[in-house]
This record gives C-alpha cells, sequence and structure tokens, in this order.
C-alpha cells in the first residue's frame, strides 16, 4: 500500500513541480502578451508569499540552529530558494517555459560534480559514463535555444543553468551539513533567511504599485500565489513524505518527470519545442539515470 502511495505521492510531486514553469510564465504575461509583473516582482512575490506561509513554522524551530547549521541554511535559504526564484523568472522572459524545464535537467550532472569536488565524494566509472552522456545532451540542448525561436539568447538560457547549479549546491550542502535536522525542519529554517529579502525585494521593486495599477494584477498574483502555495510550500511537505514513506533515492527520481512534464504543458500552451531539444533532453535523462542508479547501496 505504501509503494502504490509513494508512486502516488511522486507523480502528483512531478506535475506540480513540472507545472511551475507555466505559473511563472502566467504569472508575468497576461493572456494578451501585455507584461504583468516583471521577473523581478515574480521572484519577491513568490518568496514573501512562501515565506509567510513557512516563517510560522521556522520561528517554533529557532532553538534547532547550532552555529554550525548557519552557513548551509544561508545556503538553502538563497541558493535553493531566493537565486532560482529570480532567474527562472527572468530567463522565461524570452524562454519558453517546456524549454526552461527542459534544461533544469542539468541539476543532477551539477550535483554529481559539486559532490565529488567540494565534498570529495567516490565517483564510480558508471557515473563518470553517466555524467559525459549527460553533458553531450545538456550542451546539445543549450546550444539548440536559438532553433526555431530567434529570441532564444544564451544569456537568458544561462541564466537557467545557473539557476540548476544553485539547486545543486543547495541540495549538496543539505545531504553533507544538515543532515542531522529534518528536512521539514531545514526548508522552514532557511525561510527565517528568505523572508527580510523577499520582503525588501518587494518593496523595492514596487510590487505593491504594480497590484493597484495593473489591470491584469489580479490575474497574475492567482498563478504566482499558486506557484508559491503549491509549487513551493505543498511540494515540500509532499517531498519529504515521500522520502519519509521510502527514500531519498526514490524520491530523487521526480528529477526524471519534471522536464517532461513541462514540455507536455508547454506544448499544450502552443509553445514550441524543437525535435532536436526534446531528444537532447532524453539523452540528459539518460545519463542522468544511469549517474543515479546504485549496483549496492554503499554507492553514493
Amino acid at each position: 500500500m505504501s509503494a502504490k502511495k509513494s508512486w502516488v505521492l511522486l507523480i502528483l510531486l512531478s506535475c506540480i513541480w513540472g507545472s511551475s514553469f507555466i505559473l511563472m510564465k502566467k504569472g508575468m504575461f497576461a493572456e494578451n502578451g501585455e507584461t504583468i509583473f516583471s521577473a523581478n516582482q515574480l521572484g519577491a512575490l513568490r518568496m514573501l508569499i512562501a515565506s509567510l506561509i513557512m516563517l510560522p513554522l521556522g520561528i517554533t524551530r529557532l532553538k534547532l540552529i547550532k552555529k554550525k547549521h548557519v552557513f548551509a541554511l544561508l545556503i538553502v535559504g538563497f541558493c535553493g530558494n531566493i537565486f532560482p526564484a529570480f532567474l527562472f523568472p527572468y530567463a522565461e522572459t524570452e524562454v519558453s517555459s517546456g524549454f526552461a524545464g527542459m534544461l533544469n535537467s542539468f541539476t543532477p550532472i551539477f550535483t554529481l560534480i559539486i559532490c565529488f569536488s567540494i565534498f570529495k565524494t567516490k565517483v564510480t566509472k558508471q557515473q563518470i559514463i553517466g555524467l559525459i552522456i549527460g553533458s553531450i545532451g545538456a550542451i546539445t540542448l543549450s546550444l539548440s535555444g536559438n532553433q526555431g525561436n530567434e529570441n532564444y539568447s544564451l544569456i537568458h538560457i544561462s541564466a537557467i543553468i545557473i539557476a540548476t547549479f544553485f539547486y545543486a549546491l543547495n541540495l549538496s550542502y543539505i545531504k553533507f551539513r544538515l543532515n542531522d535536522l529534518n528536512p521539514i525542519d531545514i526548508a522552514a529554517l532557511g525561510f527565517i533567511f528568505v523572508f527580510p529579502f523577499a520582503l525588501g525585494a518587494s518593496i523595492y521593486f514596487k510590487t505593491d504599485k504594480t497590484i493597484l495599477t495593473n489591470d491584469y494584477a489580479t490575474q497574475g498574483l492567482i498563478y504566482i500565489s499558486i506557484l508559491a502555495v503549491i509549487g513551493t510550500s505543498l511540494a515540500l511537505i509532499i517531498f519529504n513524505k515521500i522520502i519519509s514513506l521510502t527514500s531519498p533515492l526514490f524520491a530523487s527520481s521526480v528529477t526524471y518527470f519534471i522536464p517532461i512534464v513541462a514540455m507536455i504543458i508547454g506544448i499544450v500552451f502552443n509553445e514550441k519545442i524543437e525535435a532536436i531539444q526534446i531528444l537532447a533532453m532524453f539523452v540528459i535523462l539518460a545519463g542522468v539515470f544511469i549517474i543515479n542508479r546504485k549496483k549496492n547501496q554503499n554507492d553514493y
């Protein structure tokens, strides 16, 4: 029964995180193409709403913070939340949501590199082969950005790649520097550091003015709120539930489904996806599968 429940939750989580890319797009642009919120405003509002939801949990867990946790929690707050929240919307001002979801496949590749180079974990021959395959797919996918869409640029593509590096850094610090804390505690405490920045950014980027003056602000806020509440807060609870029912290895398999969900949703919303991009994405996923496939429990 728990196995079936785990798979249901995994598929649900994949749908939630896979749909976050189109929600960003809908939060920034109205149906007629008019801009509602800027990329910076979207990032600030998403983090503000999510941190307001998680803040009560974080405050009740302040006593758990030790001196050794502070830097790692800053990594979680900023690399795991703040930086990607601004980088992804910036990229999606030019890059389609489906393509952005595909580029998210860089995360597990960066995770392996960081774990090996910074935390000196053992890397197997199998993982090196998977890394090479994944890198070939990643480079192909990145260079395919200009095909079929003249607005794509390496700057916007690079923003997503940098965001996935931050995600990987966040995951690595959680595993190696915060392993004495509960995953929910880590997330809640991370938002303690996020809240002041998110509040300041919302004021600095004048989100209140846009809310009061833009005719489509309510529509945009609905999408951003869904992104913050479901795509950030609820998704975190589901992810931790999957880990409690199974293992981190099983939970990490969500990586395989997110780009596929994002691509399908992008196609539904009439976004143009090139055949070479689909092929490159599956090459990346093949590499990720090889990297994460364990021969025994002692493998990383």
